[in-house]
């Protein structure tokens, strides 16, 4: 049998992993990027990379993961919730699994795991101030050694005997109008298969869209998130991370009820741009040994529209471009204060603040001109929210970066394998729109893959996949 995975992000990595293990499945792995030793920068390993297109850093071997933070969250209800597909059991062994995996191919040992009596005078905190706190075991790869853990996974792969095409971009899908048959490459090379995994990631989450309209996959629009990153200086984050690595606050505005969240902290890290085709975002990560003064996090609002508009990643992204286009093509920062105060930030007045900002590639200037002004309003009451939790982040030099938005695309309705309505084409991980994490992506492909193998027959026992 035949199996075609199209993208190698996590989902695509993972699902490929699961089915190698019978030993006797054909699979191939298609990835529109390079090969993962064609996507190291010479930036990243100073601290100092700007997600350039030269980096691939969207795409290629890994996934846009690979030159992120490299946190896995150990836990099946952050970045997505696992107990939509199967039980709270199973749910959790998934996730461990997907840990140990990583672990296997040169991840951290080190789990970091919050204190207990810690974490409940935080949430007590947080709870006084209306805000839900989250906290789980995290493990912390690091962005340089992403690199490694992928590179490791790729042998494992190959020693398995995955085929893998890179630099390859699929056209598109086909289908009898009812079962999936194959993929058809951009030189309209045609290859057919029995089964076809669509794991397109963030950078193919526009073609899958498309795909899905196309032959008729049943699916629904997903939210946006959109916001800032905020640079703080370390120490001010220090009594929060020294308890949880990477905290989850959750809070809902009091003038427009809306839900913000924070995510993706980076202790010592530094803030980075990701270059779309239209415009510019940041982001953030921590090496592993070379750290900086600052932390960082993004602070973003959900956004889901209704009828008649209901497409909230295209408003999404209309908003980054107009927030690339004022920044002259780069992404705008400015310091707390002025943005309170109503004023343009300057060069003149960064300098003068207690915060050096990490990315000097941005345009100081007003974000309250580039983003609508509930998202202003929203972003401006939860900083000061998050102040009674963590006394100095919304001091005046503290600094914002417009902009960060994470869109998810359609999701795709699938039953408990992964399968969508089209017999033996299977959607998975975040440009499905299913996930939102490593973990939970890495965790839709195996998913996928263990209802492979039970359509051809196998069984397991106890971790490998046997003929019945």
């Amino acid at each position: 049998m035949k199996v075609t995975i199209i993208g190698a992000g996590p989902a695509g990595i993972f699902t490929a992993f699961e089915l190698g293990k019978s030993g006797d499945m054909d699979i191939l792995l298609i990835e529109q990027g390079p090969d993962i030793d064609n996507r190291h920068c010479p930036m990243m390993r100073l601290g100092r990379c700007t997600y350039c297109k030269i980096c691939h850093v969207t795409h290629g071997f890994g996934g846009a993961g690979v030159f992120s933070d490299g946190k896995l969250d150990i836990t099946p209800y952050v970045g997505g919730n696992l107990e939509e597909f199967v039980s709270q059991d199973e749910a959790w062994k998934i996730v461990r699994y997907v840990d140990e995996v990583f672990v296997k191919h040169g991840g951290d040992t080190k789990l970091i795991v919050p204190d207990p009596e810690k974490v409940a005078e935080l949430k007590k905190k947080a709870a006084a101030a209306g805000i839900d706190f989250l906290e789980f075991p995290v493990r912390h790869l690091g962005t340089e050694n992403s690199v490694r853990v992928i590179t490791n996974l790729k042998r494992t792969l190959k020693r398995m005997g995955v085929k893998i095409m890179f630099n390859t971009k699929v056209k598109g899908i086909k289908t009898d109008g009812e079962t999936a048959k194959g993929v058809v490459l951009e030189n309209n090379k045609e290859i057919d298969s029995d089964y076809v995994v669509v794991a397109p990631g963030r950078s193919g989450a526009k073609w899958f869209s498309q795909e899905i309209k196309r032959l008729g996959v049943e699916a629904e629009h997903n939210p946006v998130d959109l916001g800032l990153r905020v640079e703080v200086p370390k120490v001010v984050l220090e009594p929060v991370t020294e308890i949880v690595w990477d905290p989850k606050f959750h809070i809902m505005t009091k003038t427009y009820d809306d839900f913000v969240r924070t995510f993706c902290v980076n202790h010592g890290g530094y803030v980075i741009n990701e270059v779309y085709e239209d415009f510019v975002s940041v982001n953030g990560h921590t090496m592993k040994d070379n750290k900086s003064e600052n932390s960082n996090f993004a602070l973003l609002v959900r956004v889901k529209l209704t009828e008649p508009v209901q497409d909230a990643a295209e408003y999404g992204r209309a908003i980054a471009r107009s927030v690339t286009n004022i920044g002259g093509g780069k992404p705008i920062i400015q310091r707390l204060g002025d943005l309170l105060n109503g004023r343009r930030s300057t060069w003149s007045r960064i300098r003068r603040s207690y915060v050096r900002p990490t990315l000097r590639d941005v345009t100081p200037g007003d974000i309250a001109m580039a983003m609508p002004y509930r998202f202003v309003t929203d972003i401006v009451e939860s900083i000061e929210r998050l102040d009674y939790v963590i006394p100095g982040v919304a001091a005046d030099s503290t600094l914002l970066y417009a902009i960060e938005i994470k869109e998810y695309s359609m999701r795709v309705k699938v039953n408990q394998g992964m399968e969508t309505n089209i017999k033996n084409l299977y959607a998975v991980g975040d440009g499905a729109g299913i996930s939102r994490n490593i973990v939970i992506a890495a965790s839709t492909g195996i998913l996928a893959a263990r209802s492979i193998l039970e359509k051809e027959g196998y069984v397991w026992e106890p971790n490998l996949p046997k003929r019945n």
